[in-house]
């Protein structure tokens, strides 16, 4: 007897079982996503027209990542009725190309070990991280390129970024994207001076210094052609009045190396090219440059006045608040599953003057593992992180009714047409309601019971023929088969824990 049989008995078209991941299940993605939601979302999602700070911690498979697809969601939604109040995202769940470059900066003792890379991971280098991504996406829309993930989300409006913006705006994202512009899909310069283009911004100040070098060689070249006096050259004035006159070219064209230089270096999650970065820098009129804020040290001020300059583009092209979605800090080559690990490269995340930035929101969603951290940190932590103001959810618990009406929820999704199943139909009556409800809320999470429910049906269909087929679970093999599960969920639990 085939699992496709005992579904289709039930009046299911598909199987809602059969993808562990919401990442990877088109069940949830394409029929559930608006319709089944844990009962902690209100609290962790907030009104999107004044993004807030959430902090949720939950074992594997609660739901962590169904929640973050379903936030984008109605993000979109919400975009798309109010355009001139849209929320900019940024999904902050893919850590391995920044922990690779940032793994690679450090001397070669650091780099094989993962507990001292990530013990180098600081709050600037994640603050260095979203900039990159935002500002990557950004770029992507201001140059009709928005190829990348997220886009579906953020949006600019039918208006041009070169009619919404100032000259003051443009020259700050010029210099966001010279910092961290993050595309591979063309050259970094060519990118960067079609931004230019596109925003309509002069650099011809920019060559002020260059030209007066070149108007006192001239000026200098003609009195002594001029006067006939070659024999001038011999002495060393003439060589002086022109050394003077290319100073402050040659000034600024050090000035611009040294801070291209200095950002390549403190920018650890990123790779520049300081040649290049040198000469967009120097595309730049000096005045233009004076008192900006550079990524030139390993601090966190000038990322907070980066942050805010990205802000205020983002509302002039009509997104009034940003969103950071923090998901998979166990995934991570360099974290294997680590609590520790986990600990260490998301622990300066907890910072309350970054999670409580104006117009800015970040949803923390991260593994159950670290809540038991934070119950151990010291009050110094606490006071630095102020957990009691980040609208935190210990716990992503499932109660047994709530598994229950998720299970519905999903059968009804792969219904087919006009048929109304229930897991109530899947189970014999010898199983009562009292039973089942327990047993599913011994499952505590999602992703074990549509594990448990998929193996279930395999194990009862595998039990009868095509001749004689059961259409009901008796009571014998789901106990049983809930019992063999459990050992091993537990077995695996400890081997995880030990390890």
């Amino acid at each position: 007897m085939r699992s496709e049989q005992f579904l289709q008995h039930h009046g299911i078209a598909a199987n809602p079982f059969a993808e562990e991941d919401a990442q990877n299940d088109p069940v949830f993605k394409k029929r559930c996503r608006e319709s089944i939601y844990h009962p902690a979302w209100d609290k962790v999602f907030g009104d999107p027209s004044d993004p807030a700070t959430s902090l949720v911690f939950g074992e594997k498979g609660a739901g962590k990542t169904a929640m973050r697809i379903q936030m984008l969601g109605r993000i979109e939604e919400h975009n798309q009725a109010a355009p001139n109040e849209r929320v900019w995202v940024v999904q902050y769940d893919d850590f391995n190309p920044f922990l690779d470059r940032f793994a690679d900066r450090l001397p070669a003792r650091k780099r094989k070990e993962p507990a001292k890379v990530l013990a180098e991971w600081k709050l600037w280098d994640h603050m260095d991280a979203i900039l990159a991504l935002a500002v990557t996406d950004l770029v992507d829309h201001v140059l009709g390129s928005n190829k990348q993930r997220g886009t579906r989300v953020n949006g600019i409006g039918n208006v041009s970024a070169a009619a919404r913006l100032d000259t003051a705006q443009k020259r700050d994202l010029l210099l966001l994207a010279a910092c961290y512009d993050d595309s591979t899909a063309e050259p970094f310069t060519s990118r960067w001076r079609r931004l230019r283009r596109v925003l309509r911004f002069p650099t011809w100040r920019s060559w002020g210094w260059f030209s007066v070098g070149v108007l006192v060689t001239a000026a200098v070249a003609g009195v002594v052609a001029g006067t006939g006096h070659w024999e001038w050259l011999r002495w060393i004035w003439p060589y002086l009045v022109v050394l003077a006159g290319w100073l402050p070219w040659l000034w600024k064209t050090w000035s611009r190396r040294l801070d291209a230089s200095r950002i390549a270096s403190r920018v650890r999650v990123l790779r520049r090219d300081r040649p290049s970065l040198s000469v967009l820098l120097s595309s730049l009129p000096a005045s233009d440059l004076e008192n900006q804020p550079l990524p030139t040290k390993q601090r966190t001020d000038d990322r907070y006045e980066l942050l805010a300059k990205l802000q205020g583009l983002l509302r002039s092209l009509g997104s009034t608040g940003m969103l950071v979605l923090v998901d998979r800090v166990d995934e991570p080559h360099l974290v294997k599953g680590s609590g520790k690990l986990m600990r260490d490269f998301v622990w300066s995340l907890l910072d309350n003057k970054f999670l409580k930035q104006p117009g800015l929101g970040v949803k923390l969603l991260l593994p159950a593992e670290l809540f038991e951290n934070v119950q151990r940190e010291d009050r110094d932590f606490h006071q630095r992180a102020r957990l009691d103001k980040q609208n935190m959810v210990p716990s992503l618990d499932w109660t047994g009714e709530a598994l229950i009406d998720l299970t519905n929820a999903r059968l009804a999704a792969c219904a087919a047409e006009g048929q109304h199943p229930t897991v109530r139909s899947l189970f014999a009556d010898d199983i009562s309601d009292e039973r089942l409800t327990e047993a599913f809320r011994s499952l505590r999470t999602p992703r074990h019971l549509f594990k448990f429910l998929y193996r279930l049906i395999s194990t009862h269909c595998g039990n009868y023929t095509d001749d004689r087929p059961e259409w009901r679970v008796p009571k014998a093999t789901f106990e049983t088969t809930l019992a063999v599960y459990g050992r091993e969920q537990a077995a695996t639990d400890r081997g995880l824990a030990a390890g």
